[in-house]
């Protein structure tokens, strides 16, 4: 069997057989690729070009919208090429790519959901202090520590998973370098823990994030419910709602992927988590936020007319 040094590829999951499937699936995340490329990319272009736009809540979802199109083009364009070539290779080197790559998105973007939590937190429970806790200086800082938090994660989690010894076979049961299914094919001596420490240490901050969220998110909804407005109320839920939805899709499974048990381990299992959270959220996201936010909506429209009548 080869070992980590010699191995010079990979093999992906096939999503299937049948050519007619192939060209399916081909032709499904291209769709879902363009959706997020163009949604994505309106965010940023009109946020980073309306001045009315950089406040707090649309300075992160600026990078939010970074973090989706760095998931989604890290994945996806691999998965598209094989369907389309009707082959599953993967070198080495585009593995250890993936993989770096994946997981200092995901966690820059789970970090950046937190702190848009915290956002909506300081706006509806201490609207008095939003300027001085949400300064640009302070917003500049969480956004840094999101994305350094994210690179260091992932030199974390990377320089774990390739320093194992692979004598399993070079077959990933995904359909991109995720790392639970490369542990499978890991032979170390050096025992389990070695194996998923970091995977255990990123989930438990990632449950501790979550913690932050669910109380944060009590504290909303008990100030929500004691708006008067009918009209606030509604606003306020709007808002928070779609945001807590995203939050736990990711968070649920991602878990689900990383920590089950290899003994429910099948293809449709292990497919269906990866995509849920690596593929639909940044083509999600860009609906969510722009549609709950009259501002950005007014601000793309603007954009759109200006372009077009141009």
């Amino acid at each position: 069997m080869p070992n980590s040094s010699s191995m010079a590829q990979f093999l992906l999951l096939a999503f299937s057989d049948r050519r007619e499937l192939q060209l399916l699936h081909f032709w499904l995340f291209l769709g879902i690729s363009l959706a997020a490329l163009l949604g994505n990319g309106l965010i940023l272009s009109t946020v980073a070009c309306d001045q009315h736009l950089h406040t707090p809540r649309d300075f992160f979802l600026l990078h939010l919208s970074l973090t989706d199109l760095g998931c989604i083009c890290t994945t996806v364009p691999k998965a598209m090429h094989n369907s389309l070539w009707d082959t599953r290779k993967i070198s080495y080197a585009g593995c250890v790519f993936q993989v770096f790559f994946f997981v200092f998105f995901i966690s820059a973007e789970f970090s950046l959901l937190t702190i848009m939590c915290y956002d909506r937190y300081v706006a509806i429970c201490k609207p008095l202090h939003y300027e001085t806790l949400l300064g640009s200086r302070a917003c500049a800082h969480m956004a840094a520590a999101a994305w350094a938090f994210g690179f260091l994660n992932s030199l974390l989690q990377t320089a774990n998973t390739f320093s194992l010894p692979l004598c399993q076979g070079n077959v990933l049961g995904q359909f991109f370098c995720e790392i639970p299914p490369i542990l499978k094919l890991s032979c170390s001596h050096s025992g389990y823990l070695r194996e998923i420490g970091p995977i255990v240490v990123s989930v438990c901050l990632g449950f501790v994030f979550f913690i932050f969220i669910v109380f944060s998110y009590v504290q909303i909804f008990r100030a929500v419910l004691r708006i008067a407005s009918e009209e606030g109320r509604h606003k306020a839920f709007s808002t928070c709602l779609p945001h807590l939805a995203v939050v736990s899709i990711v968070i649920s499974t991602g878990t689900f992927a990383y920590l089950k048990p290899l003994s429910i381990s099948s293809p449709s299992l292990d497919l269906t988590p990866s995509v849920l959270y690596s593929v639909v959220p940044p083509a999600l996201n860009p609906l969510i936020y722009s549609l709950r936010n009259q501002e950005l909506r007014d601000a793309i429209r603007k954009m759109m007319t200006g372009c077009f009548s141009g």
